[in-house]
């Protein structure tokens, strides 16, 4: 399901030197940008729960210690028209609540307006989850959203 909210109401992007990555409740998204030509031979991934090392040619990308906790044997990695690296990590917390901060621990932080922003999208796909007769993929949000928006589970 959430692949079709994010086809529909778009990421929430956060830039680094070597490409973006973005979030939904389940899973993380990463992009780097690599030179035009370069081959899957040339590019070594260790995709683990907490961590992650990336090199191309043998320079280092990115490497540490994620910001959350991932499936590890669920991670992959692709490159697209040799010039994309794309990573996706499977969150083993897949709450609305659980907005990563940063990709790796102190690196790659989102700037306020986008931690505010990519939060209030994992709150409305939470909203679409549990309510999918509707679509909220054009929603605005204000009030309280933090830590996933406010808990109606005790509304019954």
């Amino acid at each position: 399901m959430s692949v079709h909210f994010e086809e529909r109401s778009g990421t929430v992007p956060c830039q680094t030197p070597w490409g973006e990555w973005y979030q939904t409740m389940e899973e993380v998204f990463i992009e780097v940008n690599v030179l035009p030509g370069t081959l899957a031979k040339e590019i070594h991934c260790i995709l683990g729960s907490k961590q992650i090392e990336l090199s191309v040619k043998g320079h280092e990308v990115l490497k540490g210690k994620l910001f959350g906790t991932t499936v590890a044997d669920e991670g992959t990695w692709t490159l697209e028209d040799r010039k994309l690296i794309r990573i996706i990590l499977m969150k083993t917390n897949r709450e609305a609540g659980n907005c990563w901060q940063s990709l790796l621990e102190g690196e790659y932080c989102a700037n306020a307006w986008v931690q505010d922003q990519m939060q209030r999208k994992l709150t409305l796909e939470r909203f679409q989850r549990e309510n999918p007769g509707f679509d909220f993929s054009g929603a605005e949000i204000s009030g309280n959203f933090a830590g996933g928006g406010p808990d109606f589970s005790n509304l019954k």
